[in-house]
């Protein structure tokens, strides 16, 4: 496989600026975007995007469960006591 060096070019812009992040994380999403040859912009994009997927398939996975459990479990067994007989003791 061929091996690819990485040139990065750092200008500082407005956002970097703002306390929100700090230097050096900005600095590592930069070489790791270069790196995956997209933008900040796209890791954050690729982020949402898996985040919203994975909390649809958590919604979906929640409603299955929770109609199994109205629908209720056969575990074998039969009722042997009828229940008019059980609430007359």
């Amino acid at each position: 496989m061929k091996s690819r060096e990485y040139v990065l070019h750092v200008k500082q812009s407005e956002a970097e600026r703002d306390d929100s992040l700090d230097r050096q994380t900005v600095r590592k999403a930069k070489i790791l975007a270069a790196r995956r040859e997209t933008s900040i912009s796209g890791l954050v994009a690729a982020q949402i995007e898996a985040m919203v997927d994975e909390d649809e398939a958590y919604e979906q996975a929640k409603r299955r469960a929770l109609a199994l459990l109205d629908q209720g479990f056969h575990l074998g067994g039969r009722h042997r006591i009828d229940r008019t007989t059980l609430h007359d003791r």
